[in-house]
């Protein structure tokens, strides 16, 4: 394949000029002038003349926006679908990236976080290609991961190579996956999702060894005290970690707790009510997201545990100073929910027990340990079952697997769309209906198959507005869309709230899996919602305290009848469920309408 014409130029006019760009021409500038005719060039629709919908355009550009010496996010992202194929990150002509570590490790650490293969880094001189499933240091030297590097010199020579590897065309007949593949094994890989495991057990390990030495009875009384204490204030932290990383919190404000800046002091008693320890700043954090949120992740209402808590300053330092650069090398706003949902399902296999003399260790849950470990559902089981009941009951009219109109198969240009692209002219259910709608996961875990029924919904409702006059739908009191500022009509904050609280229920027999359930659909509501959260302090988050609930879902309240006395231990042990108790409301709409979950892998059912 000869180079384009267009190539040929932007070499000879880079060529002509560099000595200037390199003292003068920003990043901004690099970008629209090379970088978008260089990828255009491979094939891409730089500047979405498709007009496809914000979720499936093929590149998305974003806004270069520095925290703390680095970005937020990479500058593209290239995409098939809605899958992100490669990240690429600029960097303007007077850093040299050959030599520099620091754009290097910015860069892995997107692509990592991200769980891509591979990824760019360009100030157009030079383009090099980054394997990026290796775990990122800080101390790293450049050349480590690296792949490939061309000087802007080889780009007509080697036109047929780049675009072998990185045009459009070359990434759907899958010469872009066949590389990635070949580079595999020639350093150790950690995945984002194992290295993030462990970190939180390290942080599980750290908060209850410290919790159940400062808190003695009656503060902490049992193992189901101190595992749930340690579980909310992790989750805590993750929350608004996330939520600073998608630009809804504050830069840097758990790292400034950590900071330095006054000399230690020894937390009181009441270390949530007195003194100025990070615990109590925490809380003070935590309590201002409450009014913001109004989410049951930060209620204290009905949580009088973890305000008087003890927790001393080095174990929490420790904690926040490991979630910023240069330490963590995670880019939280790239690690998807089914990222975390993984890694909590890891993480509650096992549980915080409480010795003798009050000091905890962490085990593997008995139940795990005989099944040999956790099995995490595939993101492809969890599609294939929610597009068969949740697909269907919006789509009555649709027959097999594949949802598509009529039964018809979807045009090519929609195949890669995760099975959604034929939602556009869908003939099923209005939002109104699908209102009715009660969808449960008994089981539901960390809730993987509740996600992705959300996920589902959510997508059907955007679609359905923007096809049925979406300006109509925008306006007034409590408008269900808005149109973003490329002209993507997006659901509020507001409607994606309703439809939670409308359509998903879940059910888990322990109490830790509740609450990361609760979490994974909260983060999910505020996906994308950061310009909506400027404005001022909303309490737009819902509270799943009724759809969400923890219990037995086999063993119902009749279990402990004939009984005059039930030992409080057996009593959480079984916890029996009552189904039309915990959801009034849903039975007496006549019950769930669909039923989703883990079939039960490798068991054998005796007739």
């Amino acid at each position: 394949m000869t180079a384009p014409d267009s190539i040929r130029e932007l070499v000879e006019k880079f060529d002509q000029h560099r000595h200037e760009y390199r003292q003068h021409k920003n990043e901004t500038e690099l970008r629209r002038e090379f970088l978008d005719p260089f990828f255009e060039a491979l094939g891409w629709d730089m500047f979405n003349r498709k007009s496809a919908s914000e979720k499936y355009k093929e590149v998305i550009h974003e806004a270069s926006v520095e925290v703390g010496g680095q970005a937020k996010a990479a500058d593209y992202a290239f995409r098939i679908g809605e899958k992100n194929i490669f990240f690429v990150e600029a960097k303007k002509p007077s850093v040299n990236i050959e030599t520099n570590p620091e754009p290097a490790f910015q860069l892995r650490s997107y692509g990592w976080s991200g769980k891509l293969a591979l990824s760019l880094l360009t100030d157009f001189e030079q383009l090099a290609v980054y394997d990026c499933r290796s775990r990122p240091y800080i101390t790293d030297k450049p050349s480590v991961g690296r792949v490939k590097l061309y000087h802007y010199s080889d780009y007509a020579e080697k036109w047929d190579e780049i675009a072998g590897l990185f045009g459009r065309e070359a990434v759907l007949g899958g010469a872009f996956d066949q590389f990635a593949e070949g580079q595999k094994g020639r350093r150790g890989t950690a995945e984002v999702d194992d290295a993030f495991l462990a970190e939180i057990e390290r942080w599980r390990d750290l908060l209850a060894r410290n919790i159940a030495l400062r808190n003695p009875p009656p503060a902490i009384r049992s193992e189901r005290d101190l595992n749930f204490a340690v579980q909310m204030t992790i989750d805590r932290i993750i929350f608004l970690r996330i939520c600073e990383d998608r630009g809804i919190e504050q830069d840097e404000q758990l790292h400034d707790i950590a900071a330095p800046l006054h000399p230690p002091i020894s937390e009181p008693r009441n270390g949530g009510t007195e003194g100025g320890g990070i615990y109590s700043q925490l809380l003070a954090l935590f309590r201002r997201a409450d009014t913001k949120y109004n989410s049951g992740l930060f209620h204290f209402a009905s949580d009088t545990l973890t305000p008087g808590l003890v927790i001393d300053d080095k174990p929490l330092k420790d904690i926040l100073q490991s979630l910023y650069h240069p330490v963590s090398p995670y880019k939280f706003n790239y690690i998807s929910a089914d990222i975390l949902g993984q890694v909590y399902e890891q993480f509650l296999g096992k549980v915080i027990r409480l010795t003798a003399g009050h000091q905890a260790k962490v085990e593997e849950k008995p139940e795990v340990r005989k099944a040999g470990g956790v099995y995490y559902t595939p993101t492809y089981i969890v599609d294939y079952i929610v597009r068969n009941t949740v697909g269907k009951l919006l789509n009555p009219d649709e027959r097999g697997g594949e949802l598509t109109a009529k039964g018809a198969k979807p045009a090519k240009e929609n195949q890669d769309l995760g099975g959604l692209g034929e939602l556009r002219g869908s003939h099923g259910l209005t939002p109104k209906e699908a209102a009715k709608l009660r969808i449960l996961d008994p089981a539901c875990g960390s809730g993987s198959f509740l996600l992705g029924a959300y996920q589902y919904l959510l997508d059907w409702h955007a679609n359905w507005y923007a096809a049925h006059e979406p300006d109509r739908w925008a306006a007034g009191k409590d408008p269900a869309v808005y149109q973003a500022d490329k002209g993507e009509w997006r659901l509020t904050t507001a409607e994606k709230k309703r439809i939670l609280l409308d359509n998903i229920f879940g059910v888990d027999i322990d109490p830790q899996a509740v609450e990361v359930t609760k979490l994974s659909l909260l983060l999910k509501v505020l996906e994308g919602a950061s310009g909506q959260l400027t404005l001022g302090l909303e309490r737009v988050l819902p509270d799943l305290e009724d759809n969400i609930k923890c219990g037995n879902s086999l063993i119902g309240p009749d279990y402990f009848e004939g009984r005059m006395f039930v030992e409080e231990e057996e009593q959480y042990r079984v916890n029996p469920f009552n189904w039309q108790r915990a959801f009034p409301h849903v039975f007496a709409m006549g019950g769930f309408d669909a039923v989703i979950g883990n079939p039960p892998y490798g068991q054998v059912i005796d007739d």
